[in-house]
């Protein structure tokens, strides 16, 4: 029997985080808008394709960003409306297609493989944009063909707010014309050892035998070669909503001890963080578990702005606790889970206090990775000390 060919589609909302401020203020729509940290100090998040106009891109140096466009309307941003829209989005795309990977807070894989004998997935794909569009007021844009990295070069290519659509046997005619630049993972230190070679386009690639590839790039010059054909994965990673990181503790003795439970929150909670950043993600959902001295077992669970950083993960998992906690019952169990996450990308440099406690906590996690994690940890107050 043969296979269905794939269709894979990739959607990213366009300058997310600048999209969501003239949301909520828009009297700045036309304007250069910068997202991050202040003007003198941090970095760009993402900014308007006004702003982009003048060369400041993501990443740049806030005031690099100024100097060049020094008219630019900087804002500090507001995180929780940016999880928010995108827990949205999120939802839409949950109910419309059978697969889907959430890569980042803003952006998207579906896998629409096998539709095609319902109805043309050109025409749905294009459809869900709209429906995206509308229901949320987000500009996005949106790629399909029959690989991810295709996909998403065809959404780099379709923006701003636009899609584009690479038939299947069209891939070559869509990538070849193309400069090595454009292929998803090539940086500017792999750019410049292609063009030493006289490798400029992706058709240059494609034409170059793999051996020499490999020999100059090691194993990535096969996997360039592959793509420069027009080979690529379709398996999407759709767990992201049910992968987790949990940790949880039974104590030898059982506790109504307010101030002792809250100091193993705090622990476990901290154990989770470090696990989080450890694999640069981030959260977007955080449960509490509960048993009680008669094994009744009760799990709490909220969505939260996406973040890994200790000292708001710590309120929310106390917030959870003494919201639902039924209070004098006596507690053998605690344990805290992270669920829903996501690759941290730039999203963390959103905002200079987040920025510098994000390197804070990386600092206490390279310590910890050296010297072990008993010799940096919080002052918390514990009475008995429990079995993992």
């Amino acid at each position: 029997m043969n296979q269905p060919r794939p269709y894979i589609a990739h959607f990213d909302l366009d300058s997310f985080f600048v999209s969501v401020e003239l949301l909520l203020h828009p009297e700045l729509k036309g304007k250069p808008v910068i997202v991050g940290g202040s003007a003198n100090r941090g970095v760009v998040s993402t900014c308007s394709y006004e702003a982009r106009k003048f060369g400041v891109h993501s990443a740049m140096p806030m005031a690099t960003a100024m100097k060049l466009c020094p008219q630019a309307v900087v804002l500090r941003g507001t995180y929780q409306q940016y999880s928010h829209y995108s827990k949205m989005v999120t939802d839409i795309i949950a109910s419309k297609v059978p697969l889907f990977q959430k890569a980042s807070i803003d952006e998207f894989y579906c896998d629409l493989t096998g539709m095609d004998r319902f109805f043309n997935v050109s025409q749905y794909t294009q459809q869900l944009r709209t429906f995206i569009i509308k229901e949320t007021g987000l500009p996005i844009s949106c790629g399909l063909s029959s690989a991810k990295f295709i996909s998403k070069m065809a959404t780099n290519e379709a923006k701003p707010n636009g899609f584009l659509e690479i038939p299947h046997g069209k891939e070559k005619e869509f990538l070849w014309p193309m400069g090595i630049e454009k292929i998803n993972g090539v940086g500017k230190q792999t750019e410049q050892r292609l063009r030493n070679i006289g490798l400029h386009t992706i058709k240059d690639i494609a034409q170059t035998p793999v051996a020499i590839l490999e020999k100059k790039l090691g194993k990535w010059g096969q996997e360039l070669w592959q793509k420069a054909h027009g080979l690529g994965s379709a398996e999407l990673t759709t767990e992201w909503n049910q992968k987790s990181m949990s940790h949880e503790t039974t104590f030898h003795e059982n506790q109504t001890n307010i101030e002792f439970i809250h100091s193993q929150l705090v622990r476990l909670t901290e154990k989770n963080a470090y696990d989080l950043r450890q694999d640069e993600k981030l959260t977007g959902c955080l449960t509490v578990k509960i048993r009680y001295d008669d094994f009744e077992t009760t799990n709490k669970q909220e969505s939260i702005p996406y973040t890994s950083l200790d000292d708001e993960l710590i309120e929310k998992a106390k917030d959870i606790f003494d919201k639902f906690y039924q209070r004098g019952r006596a507690i053998r169990l605690i344990g805290v889970r992270f669920s829903q996450l996501v690759d941290t990308g730039m999203q963390m440099n959103l905002f200079n206090d987040q920025h510098n406690k994000l390197n804070l906590y990386k600092a206490v996690d390279d310590i910890k990775n050296r010297f072990g994690d008993k010799l940096v940890s919080k002052a918390v107050v514990g009475r008995k000390k429990p079995r993992e």
